[in-house]
């Protein structure tokens, strides 16, 4: 199989064309963004831990019953995808309370939610992904209320095995961020499971073992992507 030309570059990856119908070429890259772009650097080995990291916990879901886009993995940095398309609906899970949904609703940081809380959000960087509803997805006509109830239930999920995987490496999975495509008309997983779009706090020190180490300029970015990264391999790669 041949890689062939650059079909995008977003913020965190390069999607490549190849030379089998079907099948793209996924690069992960060091570069960090935050609030839609507007902070901007760069995490030593973060497209290598994001690369491992979601090959190994989509293979996971794979065995799960969740159907995913991932083929196979290629190189530290590289992955083949299968060719969806994506639809323009973010899945945001959060089953603690931080970030955006305290500063929205005052909920106190670290209020656990009950019940767990979904939210779609529109995927559009230039209108800084705001939240939106059932009736505005369907009025846009970004997906069918099949997908929708897809949309959710594989959410519903897919939290439910994130939360035992992550407690078992002593990580409490606080919320993140899925992205679903169409592969011959079927709802399936697509984008990454890593700790960029994953909030985890270490539940000894509650640390937080994230992104948000980089938002919040915390510093050890890269320490805390590569101890997720060493602490999976551990237990999913016996």
């Amino acid at each position: 199989m041949d890689k062939l030309e650059l079909l995008y570059e977003g913020k965190a990856k390069k999607l490549y064309r190849t030379s089998t119908p079907g099948l793209l070429w996924l690069e992960y890259k060091d570069d960090a963004t935050a609030f839609n772009a507007q902070k901007r650097g760069s995490i030593q080995g973060k497209g290598v831990v994001n690369n491992r990291a979601s090959a190994m916990i989509f293979e996971r879901l794979e065995r799960e019953g969740i159907p995913t886009h991932f083929h196979e993995l290629l190189s530290d940095r590289e992955m083949l995808v299968k060719d969806v398309r994506i639809i323009p609906v973010e899945v945001v899970v959060r089953n603690i309370a931080t970030g955006s949904l305290t500063a929205r609703f005052a909920i106190p940081d670290g209020t656990p939610l009950r019940p767990t809380v979904l939210e779609f959000c529109y995927k559009s960087d230039a209108l800084g992904d705001p939240p939106m509803n059932r009736d505005i997805i369907l009025a846009m006509g970004l997906a069918t209320p099949e997908q929708i109830d897809a949309l959710a239930d594989y959410a519903h999920r897919i939290n439910a095995m994130l939360q035992a995987l992550f407690d078992q490496i002593g990580l409490t999975l606080v919320d993140f961020k899925l992205e679903f495509g169409l592969l011959d008309g079927k709802v399936v997983l697509a984008d990454e499971i890593s700790p960029d779009t994953c909030r985890l706090w270490d539940k000894a020190t509650h640390e937080r073992m994230d992104k948000d180490r980089f938002r919040r300029s915390l510093g050890g970015e890269a320490e805390a992507y590569q101890e997720v990264l060493k602490r999976l391999e551990g237990l999913l790669r016996k």
